[in-house]
């Protein structure tokens, strides 16, 4: 029997543990990214390991998520990133030089290693056949110092396509529809690999869509195989050097198969307030719309802006319509800039946003009370866009394009014939925002710079034997960490700041959630299915723990956020049977009894339901390592114990 594409990178890259699907596996990472948003905990992270140079292959700090300053968190936090980069190894990617995933796909990736980023879109690596993953900071950073990174072992999903994209179809229609097909929660604990004839008409750029948003099926990753067409994209940036040929073998098996036919897909959309709300833009019609932006690591590509160029050419954005358009590095900004095409968006209409994440991540282009926004981004989570009440679609720059003009959401194949786009063969390489780190001689006389705004890791305690706290909190199905902890203009800025930040915490779900946490002194949090789906900040579980969270009961976890509660001292719990959810109210006392036990020894623990006077059985499965990890009150706990 042979291998999945993604179990020969695994094969190369194992440290411990075997193959098994759901048993844990350790992998050597050879490449780590971060940002802005989560970098600044990730170094402290760092610092506080006392690691003196990176282990990596290759590790690049990014600032892409917090450029917006609007007083002197940012930019404090921008330099102690920068002073942590150049002492400690990493390369430093300037304010301005793009987002992340677009830039490490454009200048870094290289087909078969690994990458971890503490970023969630780290997949988009995957569009040149790397097993990229998205992990908590703490993750990242244990990495960089030459840790391994631990996950259950993946299942296989090959998804086959066959046939071609219809003129005006996108990449972006490709992923919406296995959205519409797996669902959100679909791709827990599994990898995506893309195979079939389907596969050679798509672009590297097209790919890297596809397992961009991969991420929103909770899957570990999504993966292509490296071929021609790979090897050509590599060759257009100077990096043929790098290609390195990956497939599945032929007898391959997989724990799930699916077929789509490009051929029969249509332009989509997800609808308000979930990437799986899949309807055809027929079906839902002409709705006004409000605003329009374009951009963010999944679509701002130089093949997805040279498309947008050429709808908006000649013509005007609706008078009802506010037009933004990010691209998605310095590369493709001044590529459009130099063939014309950033003049025929400007003259259309467009506001052109410097090359960050911006709008998608709720840093400013807030559309208005009640609008309706098409956006070709990944999530359109309820308020993630900074106005609680808008209506967020998520589309292709094809549908997006067409629609700025005509101020009603628009199938683009009303458009007529489709402008043909030729890529260049070359791209423009220009590498001078990204900074070198000092030599190993100078960087031990370097400082580490921090601002008043950064504030220390918060740290949990060593599990005691049992915990006994109100249920402060009771939430339901497809908690995001944008639910959790939101992002957006106004709380970004204090990423650094636990203590500050805390009192955003739930803000989504409940206000008086931190002042009641605080008044408590402890509590727990009782959720339903998928429990923490959505982005990797660990922020989401470090507030928490801060606010005195002991541990979550939910139906069933993200892998990524289970990870960071482990690493946080938080104990994750899963009902034994599903129907228990319904058992326990908010204001409920629990006593886990023995809880220290049955972390270190079973598989279970009975919660005691002291209020009802009932008692739930509940799930405590965890690796021998995640079990040391809780007992010891955290990752960073667990590491000092052990030097």
């Amino acid at each position: 029997m042979g291998y999945t594409l993604s179990q020969k990178i695994i094969k190369n890259h194992l440290v411990s543990g075997d193959m098994t699907p759901g048993s844990e596996i350790g992998l050597k990472i050879d490449q780590t990214l971060t940002q802005d948003a989560t970098g600044t905990m990730a170094y402290l992270q760092l610092e506080a390991m006392n690691i003196p140079r990176v282990k990596t292959e290759l590790s690049v700090a990014y600032v892409d998520h917090n450029t917006l300053q609007n007083g002197f968190e940012n930019a404090d936090d921008h330099r102690f990133i920068q002073s942590v980069a150049v002492k400690r190894g990493i390369r430093f990617s300037r304010p301005g030089n793009g987002i992340c995933h677009q830039v490490h796909l454009e200048r870094f990736g290289i087909p078969g290693k690994t990458l971890l980023g503490s970023d969630s879109h780290t997949p988009t690596g995957g569009g040149i056949g790397m097993l990229a993953m998205g992990a908590g900071g703490l993750d990242v950073a244990v990495a960089m110092g030459g840790g391994t990174y631990y996950i259950p072992m993946p299942k296989m999903v090959r998804i086959t396509l066959t046939g071609k994209l219809s003129p005006w179809v996108a990449a972006k229609d490709i992923i919406l529809e296995v959205l519409r097909i797996m669902s959100v929660k679909g791709g827990l604990g599994k990898i995506i690999e893309y195979a079939g004839e389907g596969v050679k008409t798509l672009s590297v750029p097209e790919r890297a869509t596809i397992t961009n948003m991969g991420a929103e099926l909770g899957a570990t990753t999504s993966i292509f195989p490296s071929d021609e067409v790979t090897r050509e994209f590599l060759k257009a940036q100077d990096r043929e050097s790098d290609f390195v040929p990956l497939e599945a073998d032929p007898d391959a098996v997989y724990d799930e198969e699916i077929s789509i036919d490009l051929s029969k897909l249509v332009p989509l959309a997800a609808m308000p307030h979930m990437p799986d709300k899949v309807k055809t833009v027929e079906e839902i019609g002409s709705i006004k719309i409000d605003q329009v932006c374009i951009g963010s690591c999944t679509n701002s590509s130089l093949f997805d802006m040279l498309k947008v160029a050429a709808i908006l050419k000649g013509k005007t954005v609706a008078p009802n319509v506010s037009l933004s358009i990010a691209p998605g590095s310095k590369q493709v900004l001044s590529m459009l800039a130099e063939n014309g095409a950033l003049a025929d968006m400007i003259n259309a209409g467009a506001r052109i946003l410097e090359s960050a994440c911006g709008p998608c991540i709720g840093m400013g282009q807030s559309p208005n009370s009640g609008g309706i926004s098409l956006r070709t981004f990944n999530r359109n989570f309820e308020g993630r866009s900074g106005t609680a009440d808008a209506g967020i679609y998520l589309v292709s720059p094809e549908v997006a394009a067409a629609s700025a003009v005509a101020g009603v959401l628009t199938d683009p194949r009303t458009l007529g014939e489709m402008p043909v786009i030729k890529m260049p063969s070359h791209f423009e390489i220009n590498d001078n925002m990204v900074e070198l780190p000092l030599p190993c001689g100078e960087a031990e006389k370097a400082s580490v710079i921090y601002g008043p705004n950064i504030k220390a890791v918060p740290l949990g305690h060593k599990l005691e034997d049992t915990i006994k706290t109100d249920v402060i909190l009771k939430v339901g199905d497809n908690i995001t960490t944008d639910h959790i902890m939101p992002a957006g203009a106004k709380i970004l800025p204090y990423r650094s700041n636990v203590p500050y930040l805390s009192q955003f915490c739930f803000g989504v779900c409940d206000k008086t959630f931190p002042v009641r946490c605080k008044e408590a002194g402890s509590g727990i949090i009782v959720g339903g299915a998928n429990y923490g789906q959505g982005s990797s900040r660990e922020h989401a579980a470090l507030v928490p723990l801060y606010l005195g969270i002991r541990a979550v009961i939910a139906v069933s976890f993200a892998r990524m956020h289970k990870a960071n509660l482990i690493n946080s001292g938080i104990i994750p719990l899963v009902f034994a049977n599903p129907e228990d959810y319904n058992a326990i109210e908010q204001g409920d006392t629990l006593e886990l009894h023995d809880i220290r036990a049955c972390v270190e020894h079973g598989d279970t623990v009975t919660v005691k339901n002291i209020t009802k006077n009932t008692e739930i059985v509940l799930n405590a499965e965890f690796s021998d390592r995640a079990r040391n990890i809780l007992l010891a009150g955290g990752l960073l706990n667990y590491t000092a114990e052990r030097k």
